[in-house]
């Protein structure tokens, strides 16, 4: 996110969202430039997880279109870390895969406070540890758009400060935050979309 020009963009249109007969959601609407945060509110199955990979372009939507002009960074439970492995070799492979720098990595690791669960096998980690590490390698890309699909689940108190600190500091930068969480944000000046009030009624 290098230089004084910020193109980067995120928006959406009247995005909707089928699965099978059903549509989840519908006349999703919102426009993203640097330093904005978004949150997608909702209880769990409302379709936060689909909207977001639609946003990442993994999923077609039913309707409406997606406007994207950055480079993204995802982070869900899509992306698996090696349960047999030790979280430095687990990162080190989605690193190597990323292309991100071992210098990058590192200040993110220590940034997420992980430092002390390296040589632990990933399969030891509680959930809120595993989300720390995926935000670890969200953060080291050093790309502007993030979309974060449930990031506070299982963290405590530290970690919600630690992960809530991480994305002010991306949109200081001049980053764009994609937040889904049924959890609240304790985010200043973040927009909310709730998807409740786009699930179609009886007769859509």
């Amino acid at each position: 996110m290098q230089g004084a020009r910020r193109p980067w963009r995120l928006a959406a249109a009247d995005l909707a969202c089928r699965r099978g007969d059903r549509v989840l959601f519908a006349g999703v609407h919102f426009a993203l430039e640097p330093g904005d945060a978004l949150h997608l509110a909702g209880p769990n199955g409302i379709g936060k997880s689909s909207l977001i990979r639609i946003l990442a372009g993994l999923l077609r939507p039913y309707a409406g279109r997606v406007e994207r002009s950055g480079a993204i960074a995802l982070a869900d439970d899509h992306l698996p870390l090696d349960g047999q492995a030790p979280l430095a070799r687990a990162l080190d492979f989605w690193a190597g895969f990323d292309g991100i720098a071992h210098d990058a990595l590192e200040a993110a690791v220590l940034r997420l406070e992980i430092e002390g669960l390296l040589d632990v096998p990933v399969r030891y980690l509680s959930t809120g540890q595993k989300k720390r590490a995926l935000l670890a390698l969200t953060a080291a890309r050093g790309v502007p758009i993030w979309l974060l699909d449930e990031p506070l689940n299982g963290l405590d108190t530290q970690g919600l400060a630690i992960v809530e600190t991480l994305i002010e500091e991306h949109r200081a930068a001049g980053g764009i935050a994609v937040i889904a969480s049924h959890l609240p944000l304790g985010l200043p000046d973040i927009q909310r979309a709730m998807l409740a009030d786009h699930v179609p009624g009886p007769e859509t």
